[in-house]
């Protein structure tokens, strides 16, 4: 049963987190003759004042 996890600074809509889901189950479907009903892909959101980038929070560089 391949998993995907896919770490993301949190705020982006249900919709958007709905198509990642739609779209990574495809891929990995696809490339590796996994059928999608195996697939289980988790999402794991952090707060933007959690998320180091150069040295700053994501949240101070406006993300």
């Amino acid at each position: 049963m391949p998993v995907a996890i896919v770490n993301l600074i949190e705020g982006r809509s249900v919709e958007k987190k709905k198509a990642m889901i739609i779209a990574v189950t495809q891929a990995i479907s696809e490339s590796l003759d996994a059928p999608i009903e195996s697939i289980r892909v988790i999402i794991h959101e952090v707060p933007s004042t959690d998320w180091g980038i150069a040295g700053k929070t994501a949240k101070d560089m406006g993300r």
